[in-house]
């Protein structure tokens, strides 16, 4: 579905239930588009949580250097597979933007930022990363799977202080060749050092998503939910 005026991204979006009390903003990766993560839900959702609303917005297209400037869905670009050097500054910062704006929209639409999550795969999860650490007004949490934190060197001045009570699930395939297992490592250690209540996942795969994830992330926001009911 895609609704709203110029300043939101096009988003997907599926309600669990009638009336929903919970959001999840979920980000796709590099080349993908809203409809990436869609066809997890069944797997992800359980009996009896809150009916919930899951928002997949559609990064918009641009063209990404490392991909002999084509154009696709990115949430900025990739100039160099130095991870140090990979993320566009410009493009990471108008991102959060857009991404901000839709969990404002969540927020006017009658559910608190309490009880919105953020998530992201790759791309996306850095995204999540970057927006989550500037947040003055905690989520429910933070997912990234299979990602990094872009621009650590400088993430720290960009950090607020009531940022760091969002709890946050990170889970990482040790076989990834995209953004190095090392690197998601890494990451999760930075957000735990500056303060973040990090949970963080190791599973045998590249860079994809697994079963066996989807059910620890699962078993994750359950704990959330069942703290907040």
């Amino acid at each position: 579905m895609s609704d709203g005026g110029p300043q939101w991204l096009e988003t997907i979006e599926r309600e669990t239930g009638a009336d929903p009390a919970w959001s999840v903003l979920w980000l796709h990766g590099l080349g993908a588009d809203g409809n990436d993560f869609v066809p997890i839900l069944p797997e992800l959702v359980r009996p009896g949580w809150p009916a919930m609303r899951f928002v997949f917005p559609h990064a918009p297209v641009r063209a990404v250097t490392i991909n002999n400037g084509a154009r696709m869905r990115a949430w900025y670009d990739i100039r160099d597979f130095d991870l140090a050097n990979r993320a566009d500054e410009q493009g990471v910062v108008e991102s959060i933007a857009q991404v901000t704006a839709l969990i404002d929209r969540e927020i006017a639409r009658g559910i608190p930022a309490s009880r919105i999550f953020l998530a992201g795969f790759s791309q996306g999860g850095a995204i999540t990363l970057a927006a989550g650490l500037r947040r003055t007004t905690p989520l429910a949490g933070l997912v990234g799977l299979s990602t990094y934190l872009p621009g650590a060197a400088t993430a720290a001045a960009a950090l607020a202080a009531a940022a760091k009570s969002q709890p946050l699930f990170m889970a990482h395939g040790t076989a990834d060749p995209v953004v190095p297992f090392a690197a998601g490592e890494q990451s999760a250690a930075w957000m735990r050092q500056h303060g973040f209540e990090v949970e963080f996942h190791r599973y045998p795969m590249p860079h994809s998503v697994c079963i066996e994830e989807i059910r620890d992330l699962g078993d994750w926001i359950g704990r959330r939910l069942a703290v907040a009911a």
